[in-house]
């Protein structure tokens, strides 16, 4: 294997919109990363999902097969 090819894998901060802070390690190459989601705000982990109704076609499913 050959040697100094690989990438420099540093320890970073890493905070979400959310307001939660969290350490990982990447190869990114700066100390901080700002992300949008993260296990402490997203829907599949809080299970706050929210159903999104485009142009009404879960109304309309409703309406078509009875459901309230």
């Amino acid at each position: 294997m050959k040697a100094d090819i690989h990438p420099a894998y540093n320890e970073v901060d890493v905070t979400c919109s959310c307001g939660n802070e969290f350490k990982t390690r990447s190869t990114l190459g700066k100390p901080e990363l700002h992300i949008d989601v993260c296990a402490s705000c997203h829907p599949f982990f809080t299970g706050k999902q929210k159903m999104l109704d485009t142009a009404g076609r879960v109304d309309k499913f409703r309406q078509k097969y009875g459901i309230k």
